[in-house]
């Protein structure tokens, strides 16, 4: 019986050395894989600025004006920032020209027969992942324009303006390279490759973003 007690004793304490082992483990791997994702979602969120389009309902009505309002935009924009080469230059240019924005929005929305409301901010937003061709971009918290119509509560309309990715044949799977340029201009090849999710392993480590991305621990910070 002594002997017995003994194995028993010695598995217990065995048992509470894996799970004290497995614990500590399991917060290194949480601490490592927040500081990676944190790293690597700052960098790609600094080097990309986004449009959101929110319709006032989800009404085919409504749906088809948003889709309007973001073609009369985007027709504005790409006039204005056409030649940009940085995030910040695109932030600068848009913010000077705000009440254009506003006049341009309003205008297409009356001459479709609607009177709703426009409001327009600039911030910093979350989104949720996208894919653009073959660049996909996890969620999370990014500086982009709303553009609100209405009381918008249908369906929103997601694209990247810098780099250009707005008018990307999404069918067709190809970016363009001069936007992939702008990308990898600000990126590392690490963070280049996981956008474009080049290898099994990188594709768990986009994964990985937007596990965290997705979740109240990264995003608590905004």
């Amino acid at each position: 019986m002594k002997n017995n007690s003994s194995k028993r004793n010695l598995f217990i304490k065995s048992f509470k050395y894996i799970l004290i082992f497995l614990l500590l483990f399991s917060i290194y791997f949480f601490i490592c894989a927040y500081s990676y994702v944190d790293a690597v979602s700052t960098d790609i969120s600094s080097s990309v600025f986004r449009l959101h389009v929110l319709a006032n309902s989800n009404s085919d009505e409504d749906q088809k004006l948003k889709l309007l309002v973001r073609d009369e935009i985007l027709k504005y924009a790409n006039t204005l920032i056409d030649n940009s080469m940085t995030k910040d230059d695109v932030i600068n240019i848009l913010n000077a020209n705000i009440d254009s924005f506003y006049d341009i929005a309003y205008s297409t929305i009356r001459k479709n027969g609607y009177d709703y409301s426009v409001n327009i901010e600039i911030g910093n937003f979350l989104f949720p992942t996208k894919s653009y061709g073959d660049i996909s971009l996890p969620a999370g918290y990014y500086d982009g324009i709303r553009i609100e119509i209405g009381e918008a509560k249908g369906n929103n309309w997601w694209c990247v303006m810098f780099p250009p990715l707005c008018f990307v044949d999404v069918s067709s799977g190809i970016v363009p390279d001069s936007s992939k340029e702008i990308i990898q201009d600000n990126l590392s090849s690490e963070e280049y490759d996981l956008l474009a999710e080049n290898s099994p392993s990188i594709k768990f480590k986009f994964k990985l973003v937007e596990l965290f991305n997705s979740s109240p621990i990264l995003t608590a910070k905004h």
